[in-house]
């Protein structure tokens, strides 16, 4: 059966491009070179059109249009930057620079936490000519672990509140008041740990100015050497979120969820995002440890640790028989260790008494 091409043509730049039914201006300008400024756009949320930044000029439309909520359609005419757009998005720029504290911020903040950064530098508008009140007001009486309340630098995008809504289904924070004194809160304006939040992180990793940072990668802030990332997968449960881990001079320094992560898409709970401090914590045990004839644990080889547990399985099988092995495989092993591990406890004691721990 031969398949309906639904595709349609606009012209994008003075280029004509393809387009399915249903994509935006913002999303066909993405499979194109240039590339379209936002602040408010994450790709994993309803278009919200807030920032006005991706706004562009079409054909025969008096004023400029947000790409990012304009359906594209069949000939279309677009100009995603002109001498005007560009002043446009200057102007805009300058105006929420005023308002921060900073602009400048660490990237171990989160994400996302450089592109005000980088939009700011690529239109040249740290003019500082619209200085005055600013708004925000941070939280540092918030004191949880792991999520740091930076709200003088917020810039009222909500893409921490719909990200929170939208993608984690929490509804954790919200929008409070309106206009200037516009500003992100829980429930009855109180801490985090005493809201609906899970400490996903989400609202760190989709904040673009650092207003929200995650305070155990910020312990590293300032140290010099590069910051390298490496992708595995997380190891906590069976999910397979994929995750990049910060390191510097071979120290992990912090976590960040993978955008393009097949299985999670840029989602992680709050054991992916925040607990990886046992990798390097002086108390992990770095080799087995057997109980002497004296009580106490003693260091040994792994050859000593591994007799030592074939002689504890035999003789509880030879004691208290087959019933008494239980086995529990990791939902992380790979499938080849799975299928040793079923065969040991049926084949080796002749049970079926094997599960796994494959449970987000």
């Amino acid at each position: 059966m031969i398949e309906k091409d639904d595709s349609r043509t606009m012209i994008l730049d003075g280029v004509e491009v393809s387009f399915t039914p249903g994509e935006t201006i913002y999303e066909v300008a993405s499979r194109s070179p240039g590339e379209i400024p936002t602040l408010c756009y994450d790709k994993r949320l309803d278009p919200f059109g807030g920032c006005r930044l991706c706004v562009v000029e079409v054909e025969g439309v008096r004023n400029p249009v947000a790409s990012c909520t304009t359906p594209a359609s069949e000939g279309m005419e677009v100009r995603t930057s002109t001498e005007a757009i560009d002043e446009h998005r200057r102007i805009l720029l300058e105006l929420v620079a005023s308002e921060n504290r900073q602009i400048d911020v660490d990237p171990l903040r989160g994400y996302a936490s450089q592109e005000l950064t980088e939009l700011v530098d690529r239109y040249e508008a740290r003019t500082g000519r619209f200085e005055g009140a600013r708004s925000g007001s941070s939280r540092t009486d918030d004191d949880n672990p792991f999520i740091l309340r930076d709200y003088d630098l917020c810039i009222s995008c909500y893409r921490c509140v719909r990200v929170c809504a939208e993608e984690e289904g929490d509804h954790a924070i919200n929008v409070l008041n309106r206009g200037f004194e516009t500003r992100i809160s829980t429930e009855f304006d109180g801490s985090l740990k005493d809201s609906d939040c899970t400490f996903c992180g989400q609202c760190v990793q989709t904040c673009p100015t650092g207003a929200l940072g995650d305070r155990k990668a910020m312990r590293y802030e300032g140290e010099p050497g590069n910051i390298e990332k490496t992708r595995p997968i997380c190891p906590y449960c069976g999910v397979g979120c994929s995750i990049d881990v910060m390191t510097r001079d071979d120290r992990i320094i912090g976590v960040q969820p993978a955008m393009d992560g097949p299985a999670n898409l840029g989602a992680l709970c709050i054991k992916g995002q925040f607990a990886y401090d046992f990798v390097q914590h002086p108390d992990r045990l770095s080799t087995p440890l057997i109980r002497g004839e004296d009580g106490e644990l003693h260091e040994a080889t792994w050859d000593e640790a591994l007799d030592r547990a074939a002689a504890g399985f035999k003789e509880a099988l030879e004691k208290h028989g087959a019933e008494s092995v239980y086995g529990v495989a990791s939902g992380r092993a790979p499938n080849e260790a799975a299928y040793t591990m079923q065969k040991f406890i049926r084949a080796g004691f002749g049970t079926n008494q094997i599960d796994n721990c494959s449970r987000a």
